[in-house]
This record gives C-alpha cells, sequence and structure tokens, in this order.
C-alpha cells in the first residue's frame, strides 16, 4: 500500500473509534437515565430488557471495530471500494471528455 492508501484508512480506522465511543457514551447516558425512571415508577423492571437489546448492538459493533473482520466480509469490502472507486474515475472522465461534436 501506499502512503495515501494507507492515510486513508488511518482516517477510516479513526473514524470508526470514534464513532464507536459516542455510541457507548449515548448508550450509558440513556440506559442510566431509563434506570432512573424504572427505579422512580413502579415495583415492575423493565429497563433490563432495553440494556440486553441495545447491549447486544454495543457488543456487535465492538466487534466490528476492534474484532478481526471475517474474510468474506473484508473481500466484499475490498470488491465494493474497488468498484466505487472505478465508477468515481469513470464519471470524472466522462465528464473532462465534455461534449463531443
Amino acid at each position: 500500500m501506499n502512503e495515501i492508501a494507507n492515510l486513508a484508512l488511518a482516517k477510516r480506522q479513526v473514524a470508526a473509534i470514534k464513532a464507536f465511543y459516542i455510541h457507548l457514551a449515548v448508550f450509558v447516558t440513556v440506559i442510566g437515565l431509563l434506570l432512573a425512571i424504572d427505579a422512580t415508577t413502579g415495583p415492575d423492571w423493565w429497563v433490563q430488557w432495553p440494556f440486553l437489546g441495545w447491549g447486544v448492538g454495543i457488543l456487535a459493533h465492538a466487534f466490528a471495530v476492534f474484532g478481526q473482520s471475517p474474510g468474506v466480509i473484508a473481500n466484499w469490502e475490498a470488491r465494493k471500494v474497488e468498484a466505487v472507486k472505478r465508477r468515481l474515475d469513470e464519471r470524472a472522465s466522462t465528464s473532462m471528455k465534455g461534449p463531443t461534436e
């Protein structure tokens, strides 16, 4: 990989990590508020259900950001990046040609 590609990859990884931490902060804040509401509204506990549901999403997000991607996903991502790049290159070359007479 060249330096520009490495820089782009590093920026994507940092953006993914930042997005995960934002997701985690929102999760902790909202679950904390729901816990306070649940504690003050009555004897029946319901806060565990949003905690469990959203918690699974947090774990999946953490695995996607910090874990190893399965080969199928990594290969699909590489093919998709190449296809989008090719389409953008074609669009750029078409717009540079201009109308033909």
